[in-house]
């Protein structure tokens, strides 16, 4: 079954199959965005599917009242707490913890890992295992949702000032130059503190910064592409201005783009790490991986487990991103 229906789409896309580490590498990444974005299913402090005198419940797809179960002396139903007898059953996930819930049972923490708590427990009782699956969708939205936003606001600066030359891309130059000689982390640093920070709020922010490397791209295409013979002959043709950019001169110019893609997407996971590090990233207790670099930086003597498993998470998607961004260089390669 053919993916792609052009030529040249087909030549790509069998390029980048020969290199095995990358499609490995693509494999790899894309099963644990799929269980982290399902995370849920597999680490929860509630069954899945549970069978109590008769009925049938969906604790993580529906909230049930604790007087549900005879529980009137709780706000929030404990199913560990909840007596069953042989007739009555529960499906609980892999991990039987919330990334946000914290092991009352344990006295010394952060504890090590054990047969309860897999990787260990951060600095307030809560499972490490947990808090890197649910990190690493934090992580991921906030990279793609950064890349997405900055190539369009990267795309259409760059195709207006390339395509239009003269005044526009001198103003737009220099507003370029304005942006990239502002001190970037000083400022987001400054704006997270005023503000309160979110997930939205900091893609919106870093946003604001990124796509100006996009736009130098797609000026510099658009300039070369603009004075070509097939944009003159669609030109002569009557196509209008927006035809000519968004039907001749963009897909052709595309290449750049996608081939820097996977090392944007890599260079935006370890930027909310670094943030997180510092503590001006997503507002606890969410969970994040560069929150967790940062207490293993307060236990570094007694909680080698607070180190080791986040820098792992971190380096493996790191060389996921950077190995598929090497098959689509090497696939978008003229050369080849």
């Amino acid at each position: 079954m053919k993916i792609f229906k052009s030529d040249l789409a087909q030549k790509r896309w069998r390029r980048f199959k020969e290199k095995r580490t990358s499609v490995a590498a693509a494999i790899l990444l894309g099963i644990f965005l799929v269980f982290s974005l399902t995370a849920e299913l597999w680490a929860n402090s509630q069954p899945l599917l549970m069978s109590y005198k008769g009925q049938t419940y969906w604790p993580v797809f529906k909230y049930y009242h604790p007087s549900t179960f005879g529980r009137d002396d709780l706000a929030q139903m404990d199913y560990r707490a909840l007596e069953m007898s042989t007739d009555d059953w529960a499906v609980w996930p892999v991990l039987k913890w919330d990334p946000l819930e914290r092991n009352e049972k344990l006295d010394d923490l952060p504890s090590s890992p054990s047969s309860v708590n897999w990787l260990g427990t951060d600095d307030t009782g809560r499972d490490v295992a947990a808090r890197l699956l649910y990190g690493f969708r934090y992580s991921m939205l906030y990279a793609l949702g950064v890349w997405f936003l900055s190539s369009i606001f990267g795309i259409l600066a760059g195709a207006v000032m390339g395509y239009a030359g003269g005044w526009v891309d001198l103003i737009g130059q220099r507003v370029i130059e304005v942006i990239e000689s502002l001190p970037y982390l000083m400022i987001l640093i400054t704006l997270v503190s005023i503000f309160q920070p979110s997930l939205g709020l900091l893609v919106l922010l870093t946003v604001f910064f990124s796509w100006v490397i996009i736009s130098i791209y797609f000026r510099a295409e658009f300039l070369r592409l603009r004075k070509l013979d097939f944009v003159d002959a669609a030109r002569s043709l009557g196509s209008s201005r927006a035809r000519l950019i968004f039907r001749h001169i963009l897909p052709n110019s595309l290449t750049p783009w996608i081939t820097i893609t996977p090392f944007i997407i890599a260079a935006q996971v370890s930027g909310l790490a670094a943030l997180d590090f510092l503590g001006f990233g997503l507002p606890a207790p969410t969970p994040s991986w560069g929150e967790l670099l940062n207490q293993a930086l307060k236990h570094f003597r007694d909680a080698w487990w607070l180190a080791v498993f986040p820098s792992g998470a971190l380096f493996l998607t790191l060389t996921f991103l950077n190995l598929i961004g090497e098959g689509v260089r090497d696939a978008f390669d003229p050369r080849r």
